[in-house]
C-alpha cells in the first residue's frame, strides 16, 4: 500500500517533467521529423517548437476540469466579556518632615533695559 501511494505521489511531482524527458531521450526524432520549422534551420528551433506544445498541453490537463466559482464568506466573530468595576482603595500617604524651614531665596537678577555691546579694539 505505502509503495503504491509512494509510486503514485511520484508519478504526480513528475508528470510535468515528462515531456522535457520524452525530447532529450526522443532528441533525434523529434529535431528530423516532429519539428515545425524543419525548414528554416536558422531559426536554430532544433525541436523546442514541439517541446513547448508538448509543455502546453501537460499543462492544460492540470487544469480542474469544471470552472466552478468559489463563494467565500467572511464571518465576523465577536467575543464580549464583561470587565468587572476596578475599585482603588483610599491611600495614605505618610506626612514628610519638612527639613529646613529656614531656607531663603537669595536669587538676584539684573533686568537692565539696555543692550550689550562689546568693547571695541582699536588697532
Amino acid at each position: 500500500m505505502k509503495k503504491s501511494l509512494f509510486i503514485l505521489t511520484l508519478f504526480m511531482l513528475l508528470k510535468p517533467i515528462l515531456p522535457v524527458v520524452e525530447y532529450v531521450v526522443n532528441y533525434d526524432y523529434i529535431t528530423k521529423i516532429l519539428c515545425v520549422n524543419k525548414e528554416t534551420p536558422i531559426m536554430g528551433c532544433n525541436g523546442k517548437c514541439y517541446l513547448i506544445s508538448q509543455l502546453a498541453k501537460s499543462s492544460d490537463t492540470e487544469k480542474p476540469i469544471s470552472d466552478k466559482r468559489i463563494i467565500v464568506k467572511e464571518v465576523e466573530v465577536l467575543f464580549f466579556q464583561e470587565i468587572k468595576e476596578v475599585v482603588f482603595l483610599k491611600t495614605s500617604f505618610l506626612q514628610t518632615q519638612v527639613l529646613n524651614s529656614n531656607y531663603s531665596n537669595l536669587y538676584n537678577y539684573l533686568n537692565s533695559t539696555s543692550t550689550f555691546r562689546p568693547p571695541t579694539i582699536i588697532s
